[in-house]
């Protein structure tokens, strides 16, 4: 009977010890999954409370001009993260490696990766800080050269300053991308842009060639400008032009000023463009420029032709009148009693 009952509860003990052994890695995998996933909650709450008090998604916006959403989405990652790390040990405590190989090597290609990230995102910050104060001190400087109020009202061209800022601005991330691309090993967008990168700072040269040339050219317009204006005013071509009846509702020195500013500005444009290496822009305007060159002596004297016209019609036009109001003939229609019909107008006039 003992010897019964001793076999029984020691059968019975190594049942327990039996479903132990075969449930506990479960449970074990239960409590590494609930522990991660708790852990994961509290770490991701707590970077976006972090990311929320630096302001980090009101920067980016009032730096890009858009919404982010970065808190959110550094916080889901780092969840995500912490929680597939407690999947991978608890596949590993049921003995499940099949399962959690490529998992656990996704995680350690990302850890590995992590130094480069955080390289690559120090990097492209650096860059985008120095982009920002680069176009802050270029706005300002612009805007103390008053070039958008001069442009604006030589040539009616408004935003300037702004524009040259963004093109620094960008052409500062550019030149910062590729050495983000390299940190982070993407050969296959490093080499495109990176030649990209090159053609255009090959390419500046050229462009701060047209761009001093665009500029003697507006300052040398404008001395042009002045210079004909005020020839034509000591003239007082605009009283003897309204004496013989034309351009009287106009300012005839400042309309060919303006025309001869545009002439310069626009040789000016023409040259820039050759300088940049535009032969599509450059090439047909400079044939534009050539025929207009070529019919400015012709305009002129078509012009001179018409004055002179216009001037000998007004004389023979006023000896006319007075030859036959001298005969007599204005005083007909009051003898005949019609000028009621006719007003004020003589017929010497007609």
């Amino acid at each position: 009977m003992n010897d019964y009952f001793n076999g029984n509860l020691h059968g019975r003990g190594f049942d327990a010890m039996y479903y132990w052994e075969q449930f506990q890695p479960i449970l074990a995998a239960v409590a590494i999954l609930l522990v991660g996933w708790i852990v994961a909650l509290l770490v991701a709450g707590g970077v976006k409370k972090v990311l929320q008090k630096m302001g980090t998604d009101q920067k980016l916006a009032h730096a890009t001009g858009h919404r982010s959403n970065i808190e959110v989405i550094v916080s889901r990652v780092i969840f995500w993260v912490i929680l597939i790390i407690a999947v991978i040990g608890a596949l590993n405590v049921l003995n499940l490696t099949s399962v959690s190989g490529p998992f656990s090597n996704m995680i350690q290609q990302f850890l590995l990766f992590i130094p480069s990230l955080l390289a690559a995102v120090a990097v492209g910050f650096i860059g985008w800080i120095l982009a920002n104060l680069v176009r802050v001190g270029m706005q300002k400087l612009l805007a103390r050269t008053q070039l958008d109020e001069k442009l604006s009202s030589d040539v009616g061209v408004s935003g300037l300053s702004q524009n040259i800022s963004e093109i620094v601005y960008w052409l500062i991330l550019l030149l910062f991308l590729p050495i983000v691309l390299s940190i982070l090993g993407l050969n296959g967008l490093l080499f495109p842009v990176q030649n990209m990168v090159n053609e255009v700072v090959l390419y500046l040269p050229n462009i701060f060639i047209a761009g001093v040339i665009v500029f003697v050219g507006y300052i040398l317009a404008k001395i042009v400008r002045g210079i004909v204006e005020g020839l034509l005013a000591s003239l007082n071509v605009q009283q003897h032009a309204e004496k013989v009846g034309i351009f009287k509702n106009s300012n005839l020195p400042k309309l060919l000023g303006s025309f001869v500013f545009a002439l310069v500005i626009i040789t000016a444009l023409i040259i820039g463009f050759e300088a940049l290496g535009i032969e599509a822009i450059s090439q047909p305007a400079t044939a534009m420029l050539y025929e207009i060159m070529n019919a400015i002596p012709h305009i002129i004297a078509a012009g001179l032709i018409l004055i002179l016209a216009y001037v000998v019609s007004r004389f023979v036009a006023n000896i006319v009148v007075e030859v036959v109001a001298g005969t007599g003939v204005d005083e007909i229609p009051a003898k005949l009693d019609l000028q009621r019909f006719l007003g004020t107008t003589k017929i010497s006039c007609v």
